[in-house]
Order: C-alpha cells, then sequence, then structure tokens
C-alpha cells in the first residue's frame, strides 16, 4: 500500500523525457537551418521547364542566428536532462526567438524575392518560393517552445 503513494519517479521521468524532447527539438531546429528555406524559381511554360536557385537558411544572418538558438535549446535540453528539468524550459526563449526570426525572413519587404518576382505571361515567370526547410525550422522552434513549457508541468 505504501508503494502506490510515492508519485516521484515517475514524475522526474516524465519531466526528464520532456528535457529529451527540448534537446531533441534544439537538435532539429539547428540542422534544419543548413537545409533550404526559400528560393527563386523560373518557369517556362513554351518550354515545358523551370530553373530555381536556393537559398539555405544559414546563407542568410536571420539563419545564422537560427541555427544559434537551436544549439542554445539543444545545450539547455541536455542540461536540463542531466542536471535539473527546469532547465530546459529556459529552451523557450531562444525556441521563441527563432520562430520570431523566421517569420521576418519570410515577411522582410526588402528580401530578394520582393524585387524579382514577375510574370510575363505563360512565356515566363519567376517567383519567389519557401522551401522545406523553413517549414521543419519553424516546426522544430515551435516545438522547441510547447517542449520547455511542458517541462515545468507537474503530473499528479
Amino acid at each position: 500500500m505504501a508503494d502506490s503513494l510515492m508519485p516521484g519517479p515517475a514524475r522526474r521521468r516524465a519531466r526528464r523525457g520532456y528535457a529529451l524532447a527540448v534537446a531533441a527539438a534544439g537538435a532539429l531546429l539547428a540542422v534544419s537551418a543548413i537545409l533550404p528555406w526559400a528560393g527563386i524559381e523560373a518557369r517556362s511554360d513554351l518550354l515545358g521547364a523551370g530553373v530555381t536557385q536556393d537559398v539555405r537558411g544559414v546563407d542568410d544572418s536571420l539563419g545564422v542566428f537560427t541555427l544559434v538558438a537551436g544549439l542554445v535549446a539543444l545545450a539547455l535540453g541536455t542540461a536540463g536532462l542531466l542536471a535539473r528539468p527546469w532547465i530546459a524550459a529556459l529552451a523557450a526563449v531562444p525556441g521563441g526567438l527563432a520562430a520570431a526570426l523566421l517569420v521576418v525572413f519570410v515577411t522582410d519587404p526588402g528580401g530578394a524575392g520582393d524585387r524579382i518576382a514577375f510574370d510575363l505571361g505563360g512565356v515566363l515567370s519567376v517567383a519567389p518560393v519557401i522551401r522545406y526547410g523553413w517549414f521543419a525550422a519553424l516546426a522544430a522552434a515551435l516545438a522547441v517552445v510547447l517542449c520547455a513549457v511542458l517541462t515545468l508541468t507537474r503530473r499528479s
């Protein structure tokens, strides 16, 4: 009967699991900063083909800051896993900052995509596109924030 009244180890294990999730999401955020985030795509209906030029996240200063935020989240998650789980909750700051940087990357009015986009009917169209790396980085940044906040929850 006394064994059922001791929920301590289960709670610690769950909170350490969230710290591990923070570390994993931080690693994914760092890796996704190396992937292509955007590109310029030129298509011609006459030729039936297109040409693309991709921009990786680390090719832009915002991508480098996102890479650093991912590495900081990875370090905080690892510290929370090894020492105290509440340390992993601090990763919400770099995760939120990375999400904000990703939004700024897409909405920046001075970006090259805004100056290059044009359409000449079916002959030639040139437009900026968002690549899979940007979506992966945004998902990883939001996962860092969510898992960091969950490290503060207490299970009853």
